[in-house]
């Protein structure tokens, strides 16, 4: 079976139920985890969706800027668009972010993803949320559909670099 057929199946188990997270194993040992807030039949809204990826540890940090700009091409489906805007080779990251930003009469949301090589090769996708006049930022819920959300399952494999470190 495949990821996204696994992804499907959790989601129809759990589906009215509260709060869960979700954590599965594709081939290659890259393990995808979700932490759902609610899932019904249409929809689900999360916190985060993080992908570990053995095969990118401490990889070289191009490997990392590619794995960057594919998923930036690829995943157009979302609220915003995405794009790479920070890269630290030192540090073995990638940060993107919605470019631009969904813009409130109050503050702005947007996605943010960081990709790691030195940390297991790690994928996360959260939303934050920063209001006009206030410090900081606030991570959000995530709202899609169903189908959405394995097509993005699908995407974060498909677009894992290939090869050796």
């Amino acid at each position: 079976m495949s990821l996204k057929t696994d992804l499907s199946h959790e989601l129809q188990r759990l589906r009215g139920q509260g709060a869960q997270r979700v954590s599965l194993t594709a081939p290659g040992g890259v393990s995808l985890s979700i932490d759902f807030t609610a899932i019904d039949t249409l929809g689900c809204t999360f916190l985060e969706i993080a992908l570990d990826v053995p095969a990118l540890q401490n990889s070289a940090f191009d490997k990392l800027k590619k794995w960057a700009e594919e998923l930036s091409q690829r995943i157009t489906y979302l609220l915003e668009h995405l794009a790479p805007l920070e890269f630290d080779p030192v540090a073995g990251e990638v940060m993107i972010r919605s470019v631009p930003p969904d813009t409130l009469p109050d503050g702005t949301q947007y996605y943010e993803v960081l990709l790691q090589s030195h940390s297991g090769g790690h994928f996360s996708l959260k939303r934050y949320r920063s209001e006009k006049g206030t410090p900081g930022r606030t991570q959000v819920e995530m709202l899609t559909s169903i189908e959405v959300l394995l097509k993005l399952a699908d995407d974060l494999v498909d677009t894992i670099p290939s090869g050796t470190p």
